[in-house]
């Protein structure tokens, strides 16, 4: 039952960790006008995205200092999820050492 809860809190990481990186990538490129925001597809994955990771950047985007048209926020949330998921396994490894792991 552990291996299921263990499996989906990764995979959950895991896309979420994607899905900043694609907003991120979709963000930039739209702002520099590679991608069109007018066409309805490349709007509806932007919006998606945008939808996706923003509750997320929000309170990093607060915190971080203003530093003119550069975003970290999507770099400290990635940082953020990769130390997340290095948690779950350490927590997994230690059950299984402590003999609570069936």
């Amino acid at each position: 039952m552990l291996d299921a809860v263990f499996f989906l809190v990764q995979a959950a990481l895991d896309l979420f960790w994607w899905a900043v990186l694609l907003a991120a990538i979709v963000q930039t490129l739209m702002s520099f006008n590679v991608l069109d925001g007018r066409n309805r597809i490349v709007w509806t994955i932007a919006d998606f995205l945008y939808r996706v990771t923003e509750p997320a950047l929000k309170p990093i985007r607060r915190r971080l200092p203003d530093l003119g048209g550069v975003d970290l926020s999507p770099l400290v949330l990635l940082l953020l999820i990769t130390a997340a998921g290095i948690a779950v396994r350490a927590l997994q490894r230690y059950l299984i050492l402590w003999g609570l792991y069936f």
